[in-house]
């Protein structure tokens, strides 16, 4: 009996002194790995800010920089067009003249209403009629007379400024009712001036201030890939879009050789000066996957700490933080970021 109690607690030692080294072992290589996941070599730089050449773009599309659909004020037929798609006109050139047989009927009573007129003006300094009826006959020929005025302005329509025609939308003998025809427009031609062009961006409201009449801009356009060509602010819209947070700035743009063409894709890029931001590589900017939210790590406390920024201009390698909670003098990762996760314990590597 003693002997088999003697034989069990040895055996029992031997089995535990066989584990102990064991769990010792397990419990050193647990904390081998926990000491490799919180300690993840890096590297840093720290954050300053440097002074950039601040330059903001926009797309936009050429126009015209008049435009004007042409159409006499009332309904009626059209006599005779005078010119075609792509003819070039000069200001006060006649475009489309309409039928003028009621112009020509007031125009004669307008001549009897002058001769009646100044019958009763003789009449009137003898005596032999009375006032009123004078009166009447005046006011009868001033109203014929500005109706004669209308309607030979109105029937024989002339160019407001020098362009080109790029649209006619009816035929000699055509009949114009004033409302829109095949071609949407309720008009007999279209008149634009393509020399100047113009166009029209919208501008974000932070630059409201500095944003006047008069600055340079530079325009491209896609067709024209090794062209620029500059463009002058010369209106500046007073008010902020709510929804969009923007305003509107009109730029004109010198087309003496008439490349640029009304409808064009143009981008238009304004020179803000120099001005101090922080530029980071763009190796330590990371991407939210599955979003747009692009974000950083810097380094406090010996842990790693993620920082969401706002992009802002490009240069080459680097990206310029134009929003976020960054601040100079940070201990920014440059190394190792795509390994980390918020709050992990860094080493930053020399």
């Amino acid at each position: 009996m003693n002997r088999t109690i003697f034989t069990l607690i040895l055996a029992g030692g031997i089995l535990l002194a066989s584990c102990a080294p064991k769990e010792k072992k397990a419990g050193a290589a647990d904390a081998a790995t926990a000491d490799s996941v919180a300690a993840i070599p890096i590297k840093v730089m720290p954050v300053s800010k440097t002074k950039i050449a601040r330059t903001i773009d926009y797309t936009s599309t050429i126009l015209a920089y008049e435009e004007v659909n042409l159409a006499p004020s009332t309904p009626g037929r059209v006599d005779k067009i005078y010119v075609e798609v792509g003819d070039r006109v000069q200001k006060g050139q006649k475009l489309f003249l309409m039928d003028r047989t009621q112009y020509y009927a007031n125009k004669i009573q307008l001549a009897n209403l002058e001769k009646d007129l100044a019958r009763l003006d003789t009449l009137l300094k003898v005596g032999s009629v009375k006032e009123q009826l004078y009166d009447q006959t005046k006011a009868q020929y001033e109203v014929m007379k500005t109706n004669v005025e209308f309607m030979e302005e109105n029937t024989q329509l002339e160019a407001p400024f020098s362009g080109i025609i790029t649209g006619k939308y009816l035929e000699d003998g055509e009949l114009y009712s004033g409302a829109p025809g095949m071609s949407g427009k309720t008009a007999v031609v279209t008149l634009m001036q393509i020399n100047p062009v113009k166009i029209i961006i919208s501008v974000s409201e932070q630059y409201f201030p500095l944003i006047k009449s008069g600055m340079k801009v530079r325009v491209a356009a896609d067709v024209y890939p090794d062209k620029t060509f500059e463009g002058t602010i010369f209106r500046v819209h007073p008010t902020i879009d709510a929804m969009s947070r923007s305003f509107r700035a009109e730029v004109r743009i010198s087309n003496g050789s008439e490349l640029l063409r009304p409808g064009m894709f143009a981008r238009a890029f304004i020179d803000m000066g120099q001005e101090e931001a922080f530029v980071v590589p763009a190796s330590a900017v990371l991407l939210q996957e599955g979003t747009n939210e692009r974000y950083i790590f810097v380094v406090e406390n010996g842990v790693a700490v993620r920082k969401p920024v706002i992009l802002g201009q490009r240069f080459d390698d680097r990206f310029e933080i134009a929003g976020g909670d960054l601040k100079e003098g940070d201990s920014l990762i440059t190394d190792g970021q795509a390994r980390l996760n918020n709050g992990q314990k860094v080493e930053i590597s020399k």
